[in-house]
């Protein structure tokens, strides 16, 4: 057989794998906490930017409103966020942060460390990675432009 047709030869391979190792990393502590990892990526985002409008953190997070739209009703039957309509257009929905939400972030904070500390890699290693894997992201994003 090819050795480009060797499934641990796959860069999608290692990517995926990657990812869910990754996600599975998270689990044990955010599900004490009572979310999952799509919650947390989201609250990330929100830290980030208080009252984006729900297409904006959809982008964002790169998720479609089919799978949006029931993440942020569960965040807001928590109580970990809120949704409001713009007085000046009422078709724009924002997304924001309840102070329960804001109190998670030190938690958060600490099963971010956790986790860390698990896959034993240097700071150098991990932005290396990281900006790896966003450079792929943003070559689909460039040729998904481009159609």
């Amino acid at each position: 057989m090819e050795e480009d047709l060797l499934l641990d030869s796959q860069v999608c391979f290692a990517l995926y794998s990657a990812a869910r190792v990754a996600s599975n990393a998270y689990r044990d502590g955010l599900g004490e906490l009572g979310l999952t990892y799509t919650q947390y990526v989201t609250l990330l985002a929100l830290w980030e930017e208080d009252g984006i409008t729900v297409s904006a953190l959809g982008k964002r997070l790169r998720l479609d409103s089919g799978t949006l739209s029931p993440l942020l009703r569960r965040l807001q039957t928590l109580g970990i966020v809120e949704k409001r309509r713009q007085d000046t257009d009422e078709r724009l929905v924002t997304i924001h942060l309840t102070e329960a939400g804001r109190h998670l972030q030190p938690q958060v904070a600490a099963v971010q460390r956790r986790v860390q500390l698990k896959f034993q890699m240097s700071p150098e290693e991990a932005v290396l990675l990281r900006d790896l894997a966003t450079r792929f992201c943003e070559s689909q994003n460039r040729e998904d432009n481009q159609e």
